[in-house]
């Protein structure tokens, strides 16, 4: 039987993806990316990032990494790893549609002795359910003649350089020979690798998501409570926190953004009765329009310039997916302001058809300033964003960037 040409293909070289192949590439390993953005794929065989993940630029001029939309030549990999998720439709269910198509494309090029090891997050038994369309499309049988393996990534966007070589590796097999095969490509990189069944390398990811997302809404919650008593979140989180040893409050946000805003759903559908993932769903989705009714509160919105400063889903990332910052938007929108001006300097010149504004003057002569991200040039820059607002401007800063310590104030306070 022809040898493999090469040791991994990834399939998806989006941001769990690229990185991947890049540091497999790095540790001296033959990769290869196969990819339907015919953009991502001009750019990564330029030698260039198609998005921000701090180190790879460097990496990528470094190493032997291709992308390629064809998908024949997966035959030539000894292992395939899949970074295609399953995302939530409308009513909170797994969307397999993506799966399906992939499978599709990847059915004709499977080769005997080959391992496939799924990425992305995915809703508890998709690996399950992928065992079994290979085996009732094909004559091949996951360990035996194929191989199959769950290795979630749990990576941070943003930290992926340092991530991938220091976090544990999952890996969910259900017989020997897949997991030796996953064993030998991840123990390149991963410091410590634990063996599991393909369901429970599931929930691992799905349980480290979540688990994140209810910290999340148990802080907005708080904050929410906190408003609506006419308290200040941040003092109380101050004391909260202050030299006690049993409990942390965090600070809240409009936070979640790709993964984990979805992931809820993949344990929430397989549950009939409202609970607590669904919940948390609701407070972090609300925040948006929470922060909306604050401003009516101290002045209208309608006829008024507003700024939204920061568009990506976290920190310091040009990352938009599942951001709650359109959904702030359109709620701005909703009031009829006279214009809304965004900045994002981690993201293009536009952002869905808006200029993207320079920072200050995002924040010069307007009435309202919303900032939506706690990007660390907000930080830094934040004597700058005080001296640039009008005296009669009001100021959303959920995440405490200025350092004013309230969700809604206005600039004569601070005077």
């Amino acid at each position: 039987m022809k040898q493999f040409d090469y040791d991994v293909a990834i399939v998806g070289t989006g941001r769990v993806g690229l990185p991947l192949g890049l540091y497999f590439a790095k540790v001296g390993l033959k990769c290869f990316g196969v990819d339907k953005n015919a953009d991502v794929i001009e750019k990564i065989n330029r030698n260039e990032m198609p998005f921000y993940e701090p180190g790879f630029d460097e990496v990528i001029k470094q190493v032997a990494f291709e992308a390629s939309s064809d998908f024949s030549r997966l035959s030539n990999a000894a292992n395939i790893v899949i970074t295609v998720g399953t995302p939530l439709l409308a009513h909170i269910e797994v969307d397999l549609s993506q799966i399906d198509s992939l499978l599709d494309s990847l059915l004709p090029q499977l080769r005997e002795r080959q391992c496939i090891l799924l990425r992305s997050t995915v809703a508890p038994e998709t690996t399950k359910y992928i065992r079994n369309y290979i085996e009732l499309h094909t004559n091949l049988r996951i360990g035996e003649t194929i191989f199959l393996a769950f290795c979630p990534e749990r990576i941070v966007e943003g930290q992926a350089y340092e991530e991938l070589t220091s976090l544990p590796q999952i890996i969910g097999a259900e017989d020997e020979e897949s997991f030796r095969r996953a064993h030998t490509v991840f123990s390149r990189l991963a410091p410590r690798i634990f063996k599991t069944n393909y369901t429970s390398a599931e929930l691992v990811k799905l349980f480290n998501n979540v688990n994140r997302y209810i910290g999340f809404a148990v802080s907005n919650q708080f904050a929410i409570i906190a408003e609506t008593l006419g308290q200040n979140i941040f003092d109380i989180i101050q004391m909260a926190n202050e030299d006690y040893p049993r409990s942390r409050l965090f600070a809240p946000g409009l936070t979640a953004g790709t993964c984990l805003r979805k992931d809820f759903g993949m344990l929430s559908e397989m549950i009939p009765y409202t609970d607590l993932f669904l919940g948390s769903w609701k407070v972090n989705e609300y925040m948006p329009k929470f922060l909306v009714e604050r401003v009516k509160e101290l002045t209208k919105i309608t006829g008024k310039t507003v700024a939204v400063l920061g568009y990506a889903f976290k920190r310091n990332s040009d990352d938009a997916r599942d951001s709650l910052a359109p959904k702030l938007i359109r709620y701005i929108n909703r009031e009829a302001p006279r214009s809304i001006k965004i900045s994002d300097h981690y993201m293009g010149e536009t952002i869905e058809g808006h200029t993207n504004h320079e920072l200050i003057s995002a924040v010069t002569s307007v009435d309202i300033v919303f900032i939506s991200i706690n990007h660390t040039e907000y930080f830094s820059r934040r004597s700058e964003i005080l001296a640039a607002l009008s005296d009669d401007c009001v100021v959303v800063d959920i995440w405490n960037v200025l350092g004013i310590k309230k969700i809604v104030f206005s600039k004569e306070e601070i005077n």
